[in-house]
Formats: structure tokens, C-alpha cells, sequence
């Protein structure tokens, strides 16, 4: 599907979706617990789909709307014939997460997605499979994991992705013995690690974080079931930020204020770009902010933003320091991109009417929708359909706030 938005100014009042990075882990966490689980404010985004299929395939049962969660029989099922092929669509967390995961319940598993997923690096599993004996092949765009997880200390990089921590903080407490996680460099995205040790804290299962790089993850733990709410997203809500940031008329409502979500860092980043003078925001523990900051930094009118810190970028759903460059070049801004690095000088307003693509990046196509608030002409985007990745009734938000779009099949 292709959007063409005819530039206005939004206006009006919006509740952001559920939190994606959340309901994975409240969904996870379910699945594993020992009864049945009630879960509020569940978006059906495709991510979140993928996650609720794959748990199903470990044994896990849902509704199709992933509010009941009934726990999976935790079972060794080891002597089990060969998995079932769990598809994790183009959600890098559902793969990360769970494949620790079919070790620990399955002693194997099968994975496969879609996009750039299997593409994305998964070298620091295969180098604790290679310690422990366990068996790996990644053919044809499917990954064959066979082994038996065990207790004991795993070493991985913490500058990676925070998602082959959380991986192994679901799967630990399920083994019959005390394990560590041992960091070999610093932790980025430390924020979504928080989330993940807030949904064990809230199913009652320990895991103890020095801070730096040592997790101490006791075995034998039981998942105990409970009922919750989804809160907002700040991920999502960050383009909204950067839509007031640049002008737009609009109050948010729904977020929590005491969250641990990591990207909640877009509050005080959004009143740094606010301010009056050249700007630099370390984007090396909320890479997904990148894209809305970019929108609100490309319209900083007489002033200078880097984002830097920023090289996991190239490894999203998309190159995102390539793709943030290309579409908002194409619409007029002014950016150079680095290795690492991203900087604006910002302009009162683009040209526009141009044609970009979304890269088939969620957040690449949100991104080009909110700095087109602020074109001078039409801008249409190729492959809108992308936000159903996260944010599926993202343009009919951005149509109740005022937003004038066109949509019309490729």
C-alpha cells in the first residue's frame, strides 16, 4: 500500500498503543506461568502475533486475541519428534527470546522469518551452543537448534542486543540449577533488560543484576500466574512527541509516568531538542528512538543535532542510518550520515513532494509521515503497510488527529 499526505497541521488528543516491548515479555512470561493469566490492552501488531503463535507451538495456549493465557505443561520434551517450524514473522525479539526458550522446554527447536530477520546476528547464541555441546545450523532460512540447556555460567557481549540476555533470563529459571550470565562488555539498551527483569519480578521468579555485567538467575523457579495490563508505549509515542516537537497541536494521554521502559529516555531527549543550540543524544541504549528523533532533529530550524552511538542501527528491520538519511534527504532535510552517526541541520520546513520508500521498516515510514506534517508539498510513501509491525492502526490515528492521507494498493 502506498500513502500520499497532503501536509497539515495534527491535532487533537491520543492515547499511544500498548507497549510491544511489554506485552512480548507479559505474553512470554504467561505462557511459561502455571495457570491461566488474564492480560489487558493487548495490540494485535504482527510482532506481537508472532510471539503468541510461537509460544502456542511451545505448548502454550491463547486466545486469538492474546488476552487468556493458559501456561504451558512443563514437560521434558526432549524425547519429542521433530518441532514444529515456529515462525517469528520479522520480530527480532520473538526469535531471540525464544530459542533459549525451546532449549530449556523442547531440548530443540526450528526457526524461520521473514524480512532481514534471519539475516540479523545470532553469533552470540552459537558461541555458548559451541561451549555447551548444543547443535546449530541456520539453511535455507531456517535455524535448527538441538541440545540440552543446562545450569551453569553463560558469557555473550552486552553491546550486541539486550534481547540475548532476556532470552536467557526467561529460560534459566526453568533449569534444575543455579546459572549466571556473565557480560563481557558494557550492556546497551540496558532499559529493555529492566522490562524483562520487571515481568520475572511480577510472575515471581528472582533473577539479581549487579548493575554491570554479572545476572544471577536461581533454577527450579515456577512462574506464578497473575492478571495485567499492558501500558502505553513510549516507542510508539515518540513519533508523537516529535510530531509536537515539530509543531503539531497534539496532547498524549495513557503513558506511565513511573514506567521502566527504556525508550520512556524520549522525554528527556524531546525537551533537549526543544531547546535553543547545537545538540548531541547517545542513542546507544534506545537505538528505536532514532527514527522519531530524526523527524523532530531534520526540523530544528537554525540548529545542529548528532545522534550518535548509533551503529546497531545498520542491523534493524531496515539499515536504519542509511534509510533515515535517504527518505529524509529525498524530502529535503539536511543530513550526513557516518559510520556511526547521524547529523541534522535542521530547517524550518521541507519541499516535499517527493515519492520515498519505507523500506519495509515500521518505524522508516512513521518517521516520513511525521516530518511530512511539515512539507511544503505531497509526500507519498511506498509500502505503508509496514506499520502493522507494531502500530497496526497507525494511519487511522494520524487521520483522527487531522492528518489528510490518501491510500491506494501498489
Amino acid at each position: 500500500m502506498k500513502v500520499t499526505i497532503t501536509p497539515t497541521r495534527l491535532r487533537g488528543v491520543l492515547t499511544p498503543p500498548p507497549s510491544k516491548s511489554q506485552s512480548h515479555r507479559l505474553i512470554i512470561a504467561a505462557a511459561l506461568s502455571d495457570g491461566f493469566c488474564h492480560l489487558s490492552n493487548v495490540l494485535l501488531s504482527d510482532d506481537i502475533q508472532a510471539t503468541l503463535r510461537c509460544m502456542r507451538t511451545l505448548d502454550a495456549d491463547a486466545s486469538a486475541d492474546g488476552t487468556i493465557i493458559r501456561g504451558a505443561d512443563l514437560v521434558d520434551g526432549h524425547d519429542d519428534p521433530a518441532p514444529e517450524l515456529m515462525d517469528c514473522g520479522e520480530s527480532g525479539s520473538t526469535l531471540r527470546f525464544l530459542i533459549p526458550l525451546a532449549l530449556a522446554l523442547k531440548g530443540k527447536g526450528r526457526f524461520t522469518g521473514h524480512g532481514r530477520l534471519m539475516e540479523r546476528p545470532q553469533e552470540p547464541y552459537f558461541r555458548i551452543f559451541e561451549e555447551k555441546g548444543i547443535s546449530y545450523e541456520l539453511k535455507d532460512n531456517i535455524l535448527t537448534v538441538e541440545g540440552k540447556l543446562t545450569p551453569g555460567v553463560y558469557t555473550l557481549p552486552g553491546d550486541v542486543s539486550s534481547q540475548f540476555v532476556t532470552g536467557l533470563l526467561f529460560a534459566l529459571p526453568l533449569l534444575d540449577g543455579d546459572s549466571e550470565i556473565h557480560l563481557t562488555t558494557d550492556l546497551e539498551s540496558r532499559g529493555y533488560v529492566d522490562m524483562t527483569l520487571d515481568a520475572l519480578e511480577q510472575f515471581e521468579v528472582k533473577a539479581e543484576w549487579d548493575g554491570k555485567r554479572v545476572f544471577k538467575v536461581p533454577g527450579n523457579q515456577i512462574y506464578r500466574h497473575r492478571d495485567l495490563t499492558i501500558e502505553g508505549d513510549y516507542s510508539q509515542a515518540a513519533f508523537w512527541y516529535a510530531a509536537i516537537g515539530v509543531g503539531n497541536e497534539m496532547d498524549l494521554e495513557g503513558l506511565n509516568a513511573f514506567s521502566v521502559q527504556g525508550d520512556m529516555r524520549i522525554v528527556p531527549y524531546w525537551l533537549r531538542l526543544r531547546e535553543v543550540g547545537e545538540q548531541a543524544l547517545d542513542v546507544s541504549q534506545c537505538p528505536d528512538l532514532v527514527p522519531p528523533l530524526a523527524a523532530h532533529a531534520v526540523l530544528r530550524a537554525g540548529e545542529t543535532t548528532h545522534l550518535v552511538n548509533a551503529a546497531r542501527l545498520r542491523l534493524k528491520e531496515s539499515d536504519r542510518l542509511a534509510t533515515v538519511t535517504e527518505v529524509l534527504t529525498a524530502l529535503g532535510g539536511n543530513v550526513e550520515e557516518g559510520p556511526d552517526f547521524l547529523t541534522f541541520h535542521g530547517k524550518e520546513t521541507l519541499p516535499g513532494g517527493v515519492t520515498v520508500s519505507a523500506h519495509n521498516d515500521h518505524r522508516i515510514a512513521m518517521m516520513a509521515a511525521i516530518a511530512a506534517t511539515r512539507c511544503e508539498a505531497p509526500v507519498t510513501i511506498t509500502g505503508a503497510e509496514c506499520v502493522k509491525k507494531s502500530y497496526p492502526h497507525f494511519w487511522e490515528d494520524y487521520e483522527a488527529m487531522g492528518g489528510q492521507i490518501v491510500r491506494e494498493e501498489e
